[in-house]
C-alpha cells in the first residue's frame, strides 16, 4: 500500500530511527531530533529523489512515538536539474508556471504541511532565505533553492510556505490547504483517489541504466546506520 512504499534513503532513515530508539531505551538524555531537508526536485534514484509528504510525516511520527520532538533543521529545494518548460500534464492554472516553479512550490508547501500535521513537529529552519546568498551555488551548482529571489522578491515557493503555515490559524485545519482542488495535499498516502502520484507534474522518470546500476552496487543494509554498513 501507499504507507509501505520505501522512501529515498530508506536505510538511512531507518538507521537514524534505530539510533534514537537505542539512545532512548538506554536512558540517554536526548530530547529531540533534526531532519535535514536539502531536496533535489530533479533527483532520481533511491538516494537523490525527493521524499513525499507522507514519507516525511511517517518518519516524524515514529520519532515522535519515542517521546522526542522533531524539527526540519535545514531546508532548501534545488530545481535546476528539472527542465525549464511546463510540467507534465499541467492544467490551465499552471500554464504560466514552469515545472521548476511548480515543483519547488509544491515541495515547500506539502512537506511543511505534512510535518505540521504531526504533534511531535517542533519547527522548521530554511537554509537561507534569498537565492542571492545560498550555499548551493558553491557546494553543488548554480540554482535557485530558496523562497526569495536574488532581488529579494517573494517567489511562488514563499506563498507555498505561507499557505502551509496558514493551516495553523484559527478556523484552519492542517493539511486542508486553500486554493481549491489544485492545492490539496496528500498527507497519508502517495497517490490520490484518481490514481495520480504526488509530484506527477514534475518528478523525473528513473533512468533504467542508473536503476540497474544502483541495484547491483548498493551495499546498504536496511535499518543499519552508515558505520554498520559493509563495503
Amino acid at each position: 500500500g501507499n504507507e509501505e512504499e520505501e522512501a529515498p534513503n530508506q536505510a538511512k532513515s531507518d538507521g537514524f530511527y534505530a539510533l534514537l530508539k537505542s539512545l532512548v531505551e538506554k536512558g540517554v538524555p536526548v530530547h529531540g531530533a533534526g531532519m535535514q531537508a536539502h531536496f533535489n526536485a530533479g533527483g532520481v534514484g533511491k538516494r537523490q529523489r525527493c521524499p513525499t509528504p507522507a514519507m516525511v510525516k511517517r518518519q516524524i511520527r515514529r520519532i515522535g512515538d519515542l517521546g522526542l520532538m522533531v524539527n526540519i533543521s535545514e531546508m532548501d529545494v534545488r530545481v535546476s536539474k528539472l527542465p525549464a518548460g511546463p510540467g507534465n500534464d499541467c492544467d490551465d492554472s499552471d500554464v504560466e508556471m514552469n515545472v521548476r516553479t511548480v515543483a519547488q512550490t509544491q515541495i515547500y508547501r506539502d512537506i511543511l504541511s505534512a510535518a505540521l500535521s504531526e504533534p511531535a513537529f517542533h519547527g522548521i529552519w530554511l537554509w537561507g532565505f534569498t537565492d542571492r546568498h545560498t550555499w548551493v551555488n558553491n557546494f553543488y551548482y548554480d540554482d535557485s533553492p530558496l523562497i526569495f529571489d536574488e532581488k529579494y522578491n517573494k517567489k511562488s515557493s514563499y506563498y507555498g510556505v505561507k499557505i502551509a503555515l496558514e493551516t495553523l490559524c484559527p478556523g484552519g485545519r492542517v493539511g486542508e490547504l486553500t486554493g481549491g482542488e489544485n492545492a490539496s495535499c496528500l498527507l497519508e498516502k502517495n497517490v490520490d483517489d484518481e490514481g495520480m502520484k504526488w509530484g506527477y507534474q514534475w518528478i523525473q522518470p528513473e533512468p533504467e541504466e542508473e536503476l540497474e546500476n544502483f541495484i547491483s552496487t548498493d551495499t546498504t543494509k536496511s535499518g543499519n546506520p552508515d558505520w554498520l554498513q559493509t563495503s
